[in-house]
């Protein structure tokens, strides 16, 4: 039994030094793995490390087999020499230990640098990243804000252009509405109140009268025609915007409008009244033309405490309001914020500028006025805008023209290049008394004021001539004979204003077509300051 004992226990010393020489061999597996045992470990202490170790599992088996055997041959020997190596196996083991911590530290420090190093560059590298992702950022921003400058570039050139175009078709066809206007009156001022065409030629020149402010409408809009406030009532304005909006929408659209008679008098512009009316109603016509629905026109008098949401910028007194509703797609908020900046559009290509309620916006606020705007996605939007409401003094009312023309039977050289023009204006001269001599050649014309300077007590003549324009003409006749009035015609006013004429010496301008009561009103008004 006790024999048995110290067996296993020679035993267990085999297989815990086998375990030991596989353990070892793993070690150094890993460390060479690590590339650290050229450096840091020195080879032959790791292979005499691993000789001592066979030599001991060869100890251990010779041991065990004498043992088993009964050999006692040199045991003594045998056992000696198995501590004796044992004590220089553990000095052995002790040291490699030790180097091998010293190379492990060694290891990690040059680790722990390599990964500061990293983090630096790491750092360096989030630092680059994050100022080129500024720098990108700013690129399509700088992009973002190019595009839109070369959009709204684009659309001032667009506007610039229909603006010139505005001006030349104004021209053509105030010279087309001079000879309606002035037929028409004519004829009014001639047929008896019996008269079965009496009717038809007053529509004509009503109607010859609303197309010369649909001139002056786009006039305006193309900023080549400045506007004149004066004391008026908005009903008016309403109900022909509306008669015209009428026309050009679809009957799918109901027009329902509720004016109040007794709102008072604003100071406005009318035609730019109803150009704030006519682009409202279009938006809203807009936002209906897939379904149809409900067009709502409304106008009322109201307190400034009443207004909605009011604001420090709100006089107060007492306001008309118009409001304008439709029941179409309605907008959302951030839609509602945008909508009065210059180019914004929601609609598509070819179908608006994005300047319409911008321009609406501008004029109320010229106005002292304001807007108030509520809209919700599918429930439609209303437009509320307030005028700021007057109370004129009698002599600030808008005078009526008389309806009996001021004669007079001066001299008046009259000259146009438009044959149809120059008969009927020349027509309308003679029906007030006037001696008249017309020119359609202002080379002509000029020709022969100079021959006979004295005969003419004024001068009649348009602003666009070929060969030689209306300002020339003028500026070579007042040359000629300093104290001559000039009345000056134009079918609008792009090149010549009131205050651009009187530098000239040019007593004033009309704006074609021209009603004759204004006409006779302006002959008499020059040839009072300057008589001969």
């Amino acid at each position: 039994m006790y024999k048995l004992f110290i067996c296993s226990l020679i035993f267990s010393g085999i297989i815990f030094m086998l375990l030991g020489i596989r353990k070892f061999r793993g070690n150094i597996r890993l460390i060479r793995e690590f590339h650290i045992t050229d450096d840091l470990v020195k080879s032959d202490s790791l292979a005499f490390h691993q000789a001592l170790l066979f030599l001991f599992l060869f100890g251990y088996i010779l041991v065990l087999i004498l043992y088993i055997f009964n050999i006692n041959f040199a045991s003594e020997l045998i056992t000696g020499l198995i501590f004796f190596f044992g004590s220089v196996f553990v000095f052995i083991e002790n040291n490699l230990h030790k180097n091998n911590v010293f190379s492990l530290k060694k290891a990690y420090d040059k680790t722990i640098q390599i990964s500061d190093k990293l983090e630096k560059e790491r750092k360096k590298l989030l630092s680059v990243n994050s100022r080129l992702k500024s720098k990108m950022d700013d690129l399509r921003k700088s992009e973002s804000q190019r595009r839109n400058l070369e959009a709204r570039l684009q659309q001032a050139q667009k506007m610039e252009a229909i603006g010139t175009l505005a001006g030349g078709i104004a021209h053509d066809f105030n010279n087309i509405l001079s000879p309606i206007v002035g037929h028409s009156e004519l004829f009014l001022m001639d047929a008896p109140k019996n008269n079965a065409f009496r009717g038809s030629i007053q529509e004509i020149h009503t109607s010859a009268l609303r197309a010369k402010r649909l001139v002056q409408q786009i006039l305006t809009f193309s900023r080549q025609e400045n506007s004149e406030l004066q004391f008026m009532k908005i009903q008016p304005v309403v109900k022909e915007a509306l008669k015209l909006m009428r026309s050009t929408i679809p009957t799918s659209i109901d027009i329902r409008q509720e004016i109040d008679a007794d709102c008072g008098i604003i100071k406005a512009d009318a035609t730019q009244i109803h150009q704030i009316i006519m682009n409202l109603a279009t938006n809203a016509f807009h936002a209906m033309e897939d379904k149809g629905g409900e067009l709502s026109v409304r106008l009322r008098e109201i307190l400034s405490d009443d207004i909605e949401r009011p604001t420090p910028d709100i006089a107060k007194g007492p306001y008309a309001c118009l409001t304008i509703a439709d029941t179409g797609v309605g907008m959302d908020k951030n839609l509602v914020k945008k909508i009065f900046d210059p180019f914004f559009t929601t609609k598509e290509q070819g179908k608006g500028t994005g300047m319409g309620l911008s321009v609406v916006y501008g004029i109320v606020s010229k106005m002292g006025g304001t807007i108030r705007i509520f809209s919700e996605p599918g429930k439609g939007s209303e437009f509320n805008v307030y005028f700021p409401l007057k109370k004129p003094s009698v002599d600030k009312q808008v005078p009526v023209s008389k309806a009996r023309l001021q004669g007079g039977s001066e001299h008046i050289l009259l000259v146009d290049d438009e044959e149809v023009v120059l008969k009927t204006e020349k027509q309308m001269l003679e029906r007030m008394g006037y001696q008249v001599t017309s020119y359609s050649s202002s080379l002509e014309a000029l020709e022969a004021f100079r021959s006979h300077p004295d005969e003419f007590d004024l001068i009649i003549t348009d602003m666009s001539m070929p060969r030689m324009t209306g300002e020339k003409l003028a500026r070579e006749m007042i040359r000629i004979q300093s104290d001559i009035p000039v009345l000056l015609c134009t079918g609008h006013s792009e090149t010549i204003s009131e205050e651009k004429a009187a530098g000239l010496g040019i007593k004033s301008f009309l704006l074609k077509p021209i009603a004759m009561n204004v006409l006779s009103e302006k002959i008499r008004e020059l040839l009072v300051k300057t008589p001969k």
